[in-house]
């Protein structure tokens, strides 16, 4: 006769009373569940240390009439409350003109790269999109932009661009005829120009590189029922590919625009330090009144500007984005 033996550790229920699950064991208490926010603790603190804190003291600069006076003691510069803030807000006054036309420029500038950048980006991205022989191999070379150093970059651009002995004025004049004149690429009108096309070529790789992932994540079955259902390459183009690199498109346009708007290296290594007033961009503009005219607290007013104009900026921007992405 078969016996049912019951291991030792498991005590059966009293008949007529239902068997009840086991309470979860606690593993480590309290100490368990704030592990997590003791990991964060040093990424906390860095940010704290790289960002908030140097925000802070902009904001307590920009109230000070901290001069070239008071560098050696920074704590002895006079209070000026919003005094920089109205200086720099004053359009009829010189500061305030100078900061408007280099807004202006900036805007002009960053709508310019943006574009251009995303246009090229796209371009590629979708002729890239289907397999062929020497695909890897373009891609390598269209992305070599974007993993060169920006300095050496910029560096190179600016050999390319002199007017005697650079290599741009040397075929065009030299070799093609187009002038008889060198024109001056980075001075006067011309250093603009010169300015967008050094941004694009250096920003248009990273838009080909998130375009491309984006474009992994397509369905390939959508492409072929619309071929099957007739529609040509322009109407993908429209119906498919736009729509499905909405998401895509939404965070590389606000990245573009911020990288692009803040742009320090290009004007400042392509120009030096006092850019041309055609070219005079805003961070080099702030730079300029901070560490040419060593007034810290109009620059530090300006900066603080700067922030608050790339906040409502960025915040009208992911209202709006928001607000289309409910609407579809």
């Amino acid at each position: 006769m078969a016996t049912v033996t019951t291991p030792p550790d498991v005590t059966p229920p009293p008949a007529g009373r239902p068997a009840t699950a086991p309470k979860p064991r606690r593993v480590g208490g309290t100490r368990f569940r704030l592990t997590p926010y003791l990991l964060l603790i040093p990424a906390l603190v860095l940010e704290l240390a790289v960002h908030v804190l140097p925000i802070l003291a902009g904001i307590w600069m920009s109230t000070r009439g901290l001069t070239q006076f008071f560098v050696r003691n920074w704590s002895e510069a006079p209070f000026v409350g919003l005094g920089n803030y109205r200086i720099v807000l004053d359009l009829d006054g010189p500061a305030g003109r100078d900061l408007l036309h280099s807004l202006v420029v900036t805007t002009f500038y960053t709508v310019l790269s943006v574009g251009l950048a995303w246009l090229l980006g796209m371009t590629a991205a979708v002729l890239l999109q289907k397999d062929f022989r020497g695909r890897g191999l373009l891609r390598t070379l269209f992305l070599t932009p974007y993993a060169l150093p920006a300095y050496a970059a910029i560096i190179t651009w600016t050999f390319l661009l002199q007017r005697d002995t650079g290599l741009l004025n040397h075929v065009l004049v030299d070799q093609l005829g187009v002038t008889q004149d060198r024109p001056f690429w980075l001075i006067g009108g011309n250093s603009f120009w010169s300015l967008v096309v050094v941004s694009v070529w250096r920003t248009w790789p990273f838009a080909l590189l998130c375009l491309t992932a984006g474009l992994q994540t397509v369905p390939g079955e959508l492409y072929e029922a619309a071929s099957i259902d007739g529609a040509g390459f322009w109407r993908q183009l429209r119906s498919i590919t736009l729509p499905m690199l909405r998401p895509v498109n939404q965070v590389l346009i606000l990245v573009l625009f911020l990288w692009t708007f803040n742009d320090f290296n290009t004007p400042y290594v392509l120009f030096g330090r006092s850019a041309p007033y055609e070219a005079d961009l805003i961070s080099v503009h702030i730079y300029q009144a901070s560490f040419t005219t060593w007034n810290f607290g109009l620059g530090s007013a300006m900066s603080v500007l700067l922030l608050a104009f790339l906040l409502v900026v960025t915040g009208t921007y992911l209202v709006l984005t928001r607000r289309w992405r409910s609407d579809d």
